[in-house]
């Protein structure tokens, strides 16, 4: 259990508030990699890590995985399948685009280039929109804020991509990482957003 006062451990508290955000953290990713199995449920699963790792961050408080499914059931079964879908789609046809760019076209080295940065700016969004309070409510919304956000705090962005980086790295240097790594992700989302307006996240 965290201490009742930030930075503090209550007596015979062997770990600090800290490191029980770090372990938390931990739990969570392993929740979300779990509720990620079927990829549809993928989006769903990051909003809910990163609504639960935000309380814990701003109440100082730990997480309970029912609380991670509480979240995850708020965003309703035809909300978090329509989300799923929309991201299914458009990765699928970046990659398809992709792989006709490569094919030898004319311009396909440009086009390659254009779609790569299409396709990061387009996470970095659905990242910045799973991190939104209100996401649950309507991932349209969440999107449309996520982009008055992004255009506002492209510092913001460039920390995000380069969270989503170390996490491939991190991947493909020990790929029995990844029922973790949601985990740490939505931390650094949350994170990115919170240091923006704290006051306007719940």
């Amino acid at each position: 259990m965290s201490s009742l006062v930030p930075g503090r451990r209550e007596p015979g508290e062997l770990f600090g508030p800290r490191f029980t955000l770090f372990a938390d953290m931990l739990a969570i990713g392993m929740a979300t990699a779990v509720a990620s199995l079927s990829l549809i449920t993928a989006p769903t699963a990051l909003a809910a890590a990163c609504a639960v790792l935000r309380r814990a961050i701003r109440e100082d408080r730990p997480v309970t995985l029912g609380e991670y499914a509480a979240e995850f059931r708020a965003h309703g079964l035809r909300r978090s399948v329509l989300a799923g879908m929309t991201a299914f789609t458009a990765l699928t046809l970046i990659v398809l685009d992709l792989a006709l760019a490569r094919a030898g076209l004319p311009g396909a080295g440009p086009m390659s280039w254009a779609l790569t940065g299409l396709a990061a700016a387009g996470l970095v969004l659905a990242l910045r929109a799973a991190a939104d309070p209100d996401v649950s409510r309507g991932w349209g919304p969440a999107v449309g804020r996520a982009v008055t956000r992004s255009v506002a705090d492209p510092v913001g962005c460039a920390l995000i991509a380069a969270a989503v980086g170390l996490c491939v790295v991190f991947l493909w240097m020990l790929p029995l990482l990844a029922l973790l790594l949601p985990g740490p992700l939505a931390f650094a989302i949350t994170a990115v957003e919170l240091r923006v307006s704290p006051s306007h996240n719940r």
